[in-house]
């Protein structure tokens, strides 16, 4: 299997599901509901800042694989609009699922010599480094979302002291 493959299976499988861990961001997501969504604990970004914050580079990353400018900068990466309503965190959630299949898609497409040409500039690293970084940075996102989800599902219990 070509390298693209394995970093567009990975990109799904953090997504939708099946990598070795057994816990993807579709799952994590199941059944939150737009409340749950925009709850700010303690110390704690949001669910839906966290799900925003992730796809806000996959999203980056897709336009430079479409031809276009990289236009992306990380002090806009928690610029989430505000969620108001269960319809405002469901066109999060499928935009968020559209951006990664896109994304999928068009890395298995790469060819191998372009993963390890410089990433718009030199500064950004190779391709392969963008990619599999953000297969990484979504992997460390989705476990806070499973800890945030615990706790609110605890009420609370799971952070306090006993």
């Amino acid at each position: 299997m070509q390298l693209a493959n394995l970093l567009a299976k990975h990109i799904r499988d953090v997504h939708f599901g099946g990598n070795w861990t057994s816990v993807n961001l579709k799952d994590a997501l199941a059944g939150i509901s737009w409340q749950q969504a925009t709850l700010c604990l303690p110390e704690c970004h949001s669910i839906a800042a966290l799900v925003y914050h992730a796809n806000y580079y996959i999203s980056a990353v897709t336009g430079v694989l479409q031809g276009h400018p990289l236009q992306a900068k990380d002090a806009f990466s928690f610029d989430l609009a505000p969620i108001q309503c269960q319809a405002d965190w469901e066109k999060l959630l499928s935009k968020t699922w559209t951006d990664a299949a896109n994304f999928a898609t068009l890395v298995e497409q790469l060819p191998e010599h372009k993963l390890w040409e410089p990433f718009t500039d030199e500064q950004y690293g190779s391709y392969y480094r963008n990619i599999q970084g953000i297969i990484e940075h979504t992997h460390y996102h989705l476990g806070q979302i499973v800890q945030v989800k615990k706790i609110l599902e605890s009420g609370g219990r799971a952070i306090l002291p006993e």
